[in-house]
């Protein structure tokens, strides 16, 4: 018996809305609408009272109540849509996040051209608090996906137009798991676009790996979320593929994690000529290097307030030189380093 039809790629952002398809730019500054379209708004840090982001104790509300992180993702969600962001990204175990979204779309009124994306794979364990044993579990099972899928649906029901496995490494289960492909090309063929988010030194390989999955000979997943930023640049050869296949492509932990947006005389000595000679600021020379991208498709901002994200958004405006985005690469870490110590980063 044939199994489940995937769908056609789904299109990329273009200027006749969110879902037109278009040529991909030479560089964000070649796009046929304002950059900033091209950007999204993260919510892994500001759907929980802990994360990894540098500075969040000065971030975040006092106290981190529910209700007033709540209102900080509504805070943000308008002034991200008011300033063209069209693509907000969450996930099952980011909090409340899914829920705070759904608050937020309920009350919004009609929002033209808006993508949601979500993900699954990993549970939530920290019950709220900042500080605890283990704040998610992973697990890519058909019995999370069945259970994950359900939840999300009960939340953002038919606002969900993407869906990905979270943090995909080259061993996970879900690259071989047929039943699990069945599963996913059944959602693919209810409309909306199954792909994976990758994570770990092993980024380039996952993304090949998931672009070879197939379901009755079509490509299964047809979007990719990567980390990709002037630290750690490894992913983009893949990214590049994965673009070049008819995946949509978005780029997570622009500003990775903090580190291109504080003090830091070790990638100052880089950063601040550029920002000067731009006006910019080191956040928005990382997220302008991401948007130079020609494959980057989304660029999204993991802002936790109103004046991170403003400053975040300024980089749609940054036109970085030829020479510039060569000074940048000298910032680049052994994926190995990069991703040691971004699992030494402490959930504060």
């Amino acid at each position: 018996m044939p199994g489940p039809t995937v769908r056609a790629a789904p299109p990329r952002p273009g200027a006749g809305g969110a879902h037109d398809r278009e040529e991909p730019p030479v560089t964000a500054h070649q796009h046929t609408e304002p950059a900033v379209r091209r950007m999204g708004l993260g919510l892994a840090a500001v759907g929980r009272p802990g994360y990894i982001t540098l500075g969040r104790e000065r971030d975040l509300p006092p106290g981190r109540a529910v209700d007033a992180l709540r209102q900080r993702v509504h805070e943000l969600l308008d002034l991200a849509y008011a300033g063209g962001v069209r693509h907000v990204d969450a996930a099952r175990s980011y909090g409340r996040a899914e829920e705070f979204l759904a608050d937020w779309l309920a009350g919004a009124g009609d929002r033209p051209g808006l993508v949601i994306s979500s993900k699954w794979g990993y549970t939530y364990t920290a019950d709220w608090h900042v500080h605890a044993e283990a704040h998610e579990i992973k697990d890519h099972s058909v019995a999370t996906y069945d259970r994950q899928i359900a939840e999300t649906r009960a939340l953002l029901g038919d606002r969900l137009d993407i869906y990905q496995i979270h943090s995909l490494t080259p061993d996970s289960p879900a690259l071989t798991d047929t039943v699990l492909h069945g599963r996913l090309a059944a959602l693919a063929a209810e409309g909306v676009t199954v792909g994976v988010s990758v994570s770990g030194p092993g980024q380039p390989e996952a993304i090949r790996a998931a672009l070879a999955v197939e379901v009755d000979g079509r490509p299964l997943f047809r979007s990719v979320q990567a980390t990709w930023n002037p630290l750690e640049p490894s992913a983009g050869p893949a990214l590049a593929e994965a673009h070049d296949a008819g995946c949509t492509v978005m780029v997570k932990e622009g500003v990775a994690n903090g580190r291109l947006a504080v003090p830091d005389p070790g990638l100052d000595r880089v950063l601040l000529p550029i920002a000067e000679a731009t006006g910019s600021t080191r956040d928005g020379v990382a997220l302008a290097a991401a948007l130079h991208q020609p494959w980057a498709d989304v660029v999204l901002s993991g802002a936790a307030t109103a004046e991170q994200l403003t400053s975040n958004l300024r980089a749609a405006d940054v036109h970085l030189s030829p020479v510039q985005l060569d000074d940048l690469t000298e910032l680049a870490e052994s994926p190995a380093d990069y991703w040691a110590h971004r699992a030494a980063l402490p959930w504060n």
